[in-house]
């Protein structure tokens, strides 16, 4: 039975989708049959897969408001361990339409559980905001990985996350775990990083994950190629600390 991983913060820009592709891509390396679950409307994860913009497909907004079966809307990438249920905009339309509906919470969890048995790991994208496809992601996932900028604010994030957190385990997913707490954009030459880093480890202690992402030239230019970066540039300082952070995901089991 695959374990399911939801990577969300509600901040933008600490690579939570950079997070998400290069992690299901490193898992599927590790030879672990992956689904990247696309719950942005933005559908970066998709294109950042490989998975062409632009093409009429139906996509997991057809799944989500029009039961279409998953199983037919999953897309196959250049790994062959790497499969995509793709996001387009009209998944923004989405999170109004499933407003009116019962237990709109549980839509997502609903489809993911029919593919569960059929990936080592599903990794659910979440949009950068707290909104019910968020909502979604999370009461659909076992465990919650978020990635945090070594930034001032970065603190202040977190705890809105947890409070969130604390929330939706009352009412919605008593079981979601932490995955951990990613350090990403850290940047070795500036004192700040380093204070952050600090800071987190010694206020969330062994919840924040012992793998760190650089701030890397190749993994910001991974995207705009359609590539992950074990395909882009697998030498890449980025690279190598995506393989590790699926390393350490593994050992969580």
């Amino acid at each position: 039975m695959g374990k399911i991983i939801a990577i969300a913060n509600q901040k933008g820009g600490v690579g939570k989708t950079t997070t998400a592709v290069n992690l299901a891509a490193s898992l599927a390396v590790e030879e672990k049959r992956v689904l990247l679950v696309d719950g942005d409307p933005q559908g970066n994860a998709s294109s950042g897969s490989g998975i062409q913009r632009g093409v009429n497909r139906k996509t997991l907004y057809n799944a989500l408001t029009m039961n279409e079966p998953p199983r037919n809307l999953i897309q196959p990438t250049e790994l062959p361990m790497l499969f995509v249920l793709p996001a387009d905009k009209n998944l923004a339309g989405a999170e109004i339409e499933l407003v009116e509906t019962d237990r709109r919470e549980y839509h997502l969890k609903g489809i993911v559980e029919q593919l569960r048995d059929e990936y080592d790991y599903i990794i659910i994208d979440c949009p950068p905001s707290l909104g019910l496809l968020t909502i979604n992601g999370l009461t659909a996932a076992d465990s919650l990985l978020v990635p945090i900028q070594c930034e001032y604010f970065a603190l202040e994030g977190v705890t809105e996350l947890f409070d969130t957190l604390a929330r939706l385990r009352r009412g919605l997913n008593p079981h979601l775990a932490i995955e951990g707490l990613l350090l990403t954009m850290y940047d070795e030459r500036t004192n700040l990083s380093a204070a952050v880093a600090q800071d987190l480890r010694d206020f969330y202690g062994t919840q924040v994950l012992k793998t760190v992402i650089p701030r890397n030239v190749r993994l910001a230019e991974a995207p705009s190629h359609g590539q992950p970066i074990i395909l882009y540039d697998i030498r890449s300082r980025g690279a190598e600390a995506y393989i590790e952070l699926a390393k350490e995901i593994l050992t969580h089991g």
